[in-house]
This record gives structure tokens, C-alpha cells and sequence, in this order.
């Protein structure tokens, strides 16, 4: 089956890169992890100064990582590709999807509804796969999906699936955190009054 008109050409490129490793040119520096992904050059991932030097008019995206696995941003990739189908989920407070499947063990989707379509792990709602990687195989199985915006312009708004995100409690990480937020303010200050000490009565007179 062709798959040129429903995958974008640097999608399979992104899904096999290896990132998270020191950059070369710049492995002294304090933020020179690979964690960057070019569209436009579709090579290998960079830090966050070769972006500066080499893509600084590129269309470029940022992969983080949970528990060891990549995952990117949602409101990132929702501008290039259409994701409806693929499982988000909520960590630190962003909206992530996973770039690849995750292994499971069978027995962790025991009566669970909702199973992604290629790999088998258990979803949340309607979605249909676990991962980018996940609804790319399933493209080039069945053709029944696609990742243009295109397509998905042309059909509307269509149905909506998927009611909510699931939430993991695992942190977000990147090679800086405060890439990706911004510095916490300090707590306002107290406005209860601190507890006084115990009195104590002045000894009995002799």
C-alpha cells in the first residue's frame, strides 16, 4: 500500500532517531542534550545551540522523556501532524503522547475496553493506538487513518475520540526543566499569625 499521500516523509525518520545522547560539538555545555528533531532536514537529533546555529528557521521539535521512553508535546505536534487516534497522556502538567509503543505484559489489559489496535496495550476511552509509532503501522496496515492535516481539514471536524488524557504520575523530563517552565514564584507571605508560647506563671513568693 502507498503511504507517501498519509504519512508525512520525516515521520519514520523521527520515530527511529535516538535521542537524549551528548552532542559533539557542544557536550561541555549545560544544555547539550540531543532532544531536538528537524522536519525540514529530517537527520539526527541535536542540542539545544546547534538549533540555534544550524535551524534557527526550520521547523524544529522538542522530544522529552518519561520513565525512559520519548514522548513529545501534544500543542507541539498537533501543528504538523493529525494525532486523533493516538492515547495522550498528562505528566507534569503537559499533554504528551508517546513517539513509540512501550512494551506491557499480557496480563496488564485483563478486562480492559479500550486496546490499542497494533500492540495491545490498554488505552483510555475510544483511542485507538498507544503511539505515534503504533498508528503508523497501523496506516500501513490497513489505511483506514492518516497523519496529514490535509485529510483532516478536508473531513471537518469529524468525530472526536477520546474523552480526556490519561494521567501518569511520572515526571517529565528534558535536558532542562526550566526549558519547558517557567520559574515558580515564591509563596506569598503568611498571613497567620504564629501560635504564641506557652506562659508560664512567675513563682509563688516565699
Amino acid at each position: 500500500m502507498d503511504t507517501t499521500m498519509l504519512v508525512p516523509p520525516w515521520l519514520e525518520q523521527l520515530l527511529s532517531t535516538s535521542f537524549f545522547s551528548l552532542c559533539r560539538t557542544h557536550g561541555d555545555a549545560a544544555r547539550s542534550e540531543c532532544n531536538m528533531f528537524c522536519l525540514d532536514c529530517s537527520g539526527d537529533a541535536f542540542c539545544f545551540y546547534c538549533r540555534s546555529s544550524r535551524h534557527k528557521d526550520h521547523q524544529v521539535i522538542q522530544i522529552r522523556r518519561s520513565s525512559y521512553h520519548d514522548v513529545v508535546r501534544v500543542s507541539e505536534v498537533q501543528k504538523v501532524l493529525d494525532i486523533s487516534g493516538v492515547q495522550t497522556y498528562v505528566i507534569n502538567s503537559a499533554r504528551v503522547m508517546f513517539l513509540n509503543e512501550r512494551p506491557q505484559p499480557k496480563a496488564g489489559n485483563k478486562g480492559v475496553p479500550h486496546i490499542c489496535e497494533i500492540c495491545g496495550r490498554s488505552l483510555l476511552d475510544t483511542f485507538r493506538f498507544c503511539s505515534l509509532g503504533c498508528k503508523l503501522v497501523g496506516i500501513k496496515r490497513n489505511g483506514d487513518a492518516n497523519f496529514t492535516l490535509e485529510a483532516k481539514n478536508e473531513e471537518g471536524n469529524g468525530r472526536r475520540e477520546g474523552r480526556g488524557a490519561m494521567r501518569e504520575e511520572e515526571e517529565l523530563r528534558e535536558g532542562s526543566q526550566q526549558d519547558i517552565y517557567p520559574p515558580t514564584p515564591p509563596p506569598p507571605p503568611s498571613t497567620t499569625r504564629r501560635r504564641k508560647g506557652i506562659p508560664h506563671r512567675a513563682p509563688f513568693g516565699s
